[in-house]
C-alpha cells in the first residue's frame, strides 16, 4: 500500500496543465525533447523539465527613441510591435529572453530606417516605413521562432524650431491657395462681364432695360439715393430749348 500511494503521488504531482494557448518545452536530463501540446503532461520530478511558452499574440511598446533623418532632423519616435511565437522551441532554445530581444530589435530597426529617409517621407509615408520595419524585424527573428506581424508607428515628436518652420510653411501654403483662388474668381467675373457687355451691344434696348432693372433693385431700399447721369447730348438740347424761349 505504500507503494501504492508513493507511485500514485508520484503520478499526481507529474501531470502538469498546458493551456489551449500555451505550449510547453520538455527536457529530459537537460536535454531537450519534445514540446508539449494543450491537456495534461506528464513530467516527470528529477527526470524532467519544462518551461511554458504563451504563443498568443503581444504587443510590445518599443521605447521612444532619438533618431536623425536623411535631412539630418532630430526627432523622437515611438511604436508598438505585434508579434507571436510559431515554434516554442527555438524561442527556448535560440535567444535567452525573446521579449527582450525582440524589443531591442525593433528599436535598433527603427532607427536605422529613419537614418534613411527625409522628414518629408517619414510624416508622408507612415505606413510604407512601418512595413519596412516590420519586415525587416521579422526576417531577423524568424530563427527565433518568432512571427513579427505589424509594427506601427505612433509618436513622432519634433525640434520646436521645425514645428515653427513646419507652421509658417503651412501658412504661407494656405496664403498661396487664398491668391490663387482669388485671382481666378476675378477672372471669372471678367470674362463673364465682357460677355454681358458684348450682348448688350448688340441687342438694341439691352443696355436701357439693365439700367431700368437695376433702378428698381434700388428704388426697394428708401434709404437710397439716385442720382441719374444725362448724356451730355441731352443736356446740350435742353440748353438750346431755354435759350429760345428767353429770345
Amino acid at each position: 500500500m505504500i507503494i501504492l500511494v508513493i507511485v500514485l503521488a508520484i503520478i499526481f504531482i507529474s501531470i502538469k496543465q498546458i493551456d489551449e494557448y500555451e505550449r510547453g518545452v520538455k527536457f529530459t536530463f537537460g536535454k531537450f525533447s519534445k514540446v508539449m501540446n494543450p491537456g495534461w503532461n506528464i513530467v516527470l520530478p528529477i527526470f524532467n523539465s519544462f518551461k511554458k511558452v504563451d504563443i498568443r499574440v503581444k504587443a510590445v511598446d518599443v521605447p521612444e527613441q532619438e533618431a536623425i533623418t536623411k535631412d539630418n532632423v532630430s526627432i523622437k519616435i515611438n511604436a508598438v510591435l505585434y508579434y507571436s511565437i510559431f515554434d516554442a522551441s527555438k524561442a527556448i532554445l535560440a535567444v535567452e529572453n525573446f521579449n527582450y530581444a525582440v524589443s531591442q530589435l525593433a528599436q535598433t530597426t527603427m532607427r536605422n530606417i529613419v537614418g534613411t529617409v527625409s522628414l518629408d517621407e517619414l510624416l508622408t509615408d507612415r505606413e510604407k516605413i512601418s512595413a519596412e520595419i516590420c519586415k525587416i524585424v521579422d526576417k531577423a527573428t524568424d530563427p527565433w521562432g518568432v512571427k513579427v506581424q505589424n509594427v506601427e508607428l505612433k509618436d513622432i515628436a519634433l525640434p520646436e524650431e521645425m514645428k515653427r518652420v513646419i507652421a509658417k510653411v503651412a501658412e504661407a501654403e494656405r496664403e498661396k491657395a487664398a491668391v490663387i483662388t482669388k485671382a481666378q474668381g476675378e477672372v471669372e467675373a471678367s470674362n463673364n462681364l465682357a460677355k454681358a457687355a458684348a450682348t448688350m451691344s448688340k441687342v438694341p434696348g439691352a443696355l436701357h432695360l439693365r439700367t431700368l432693372s437695376t433702378i428698381n433693385d434700388l428704388s426697394s431700399d428708401q434709404s437710397n439715393t439716385i442720382i441719374f447721369a444725362l448724356p451730355i447730348e441731352v443736356l446740350s438740347a435742353l440748353e438750346g430749348i431755354g435759350n429760345k424761349k428767353k429770345k
